[in-house]
């Protein structure tokens, strides 16, 4: 998908996402965020992943106030992360994300990926794999009804090639 996006000269700039419709979340890269080669770490792109799926979790619905009255959440179990360039101090950039896949029992996956808006590039591509914990012992469980019914209205058909 082709969409739109301001650049920081307030001009029209288009961003070809992997997927239709995504979840996104905008990030301008802080003097914390450099590493002593002068880009941002990577350990960085983790939190910012982290921060957009929480985001977009409780967008839907999902914050951890309903994490905790369930007793229920859904925990990263595995990251595969492509960079694919770097991002610098005060760079603009946007992180999307999408659900690809849930098995509707205990796992979902998202796709991210994250652009720098003064020029388009994709920077980044990532799959996190989670599953649903019962947080008061940590073990795995079925995801209960409203996960179900709130993070399969944000389920996407996956064609990222």
């Amino acid at each position: 998908m082709i969409a739109p996006l301001w650049n920081n000269r307030l001009e029209w700039l288009i961003v070809k996402w992997d997927l239709d419709n995504p979840y996104t979340l905008d990030i301008t890269v802080q003097a914390d965020d450099i590493d002593a080669l002068g880009h941002a770490n990577n350990t960085v792109y983790v939190r910012w992943l982290e921060g957009c799926a929480w985001r977009h979790s409780m967008s839907l619905g999902l914050g951890l106030e309903e994490y905790r009255e369930l007793d229920r959440a859904m925990a990263v179990v595995r990251h595969e992360i492509d960079y694919l360039a770097a991002g610098y101090l005060n760079d603009e950039l946007v992180m999307a994300t999408w659900i690809i896949h849930w098995d509707r029992k205990l796992r979902m996956t998202r796709h991210f990926q994250l652009c720098r808006k003064s020029d388009g590039a994709t920077l980044l591509r990532a799959r996190t794999t989670f599953a649903c914990i019962e947080l008061s012992t940590g073990k795995p469980r079925r995801m209960p009804p409203i996960f179900l019914e709130n993070y399969g209205k944000a389920l996407v058909e996956e064609a990222v090639g």
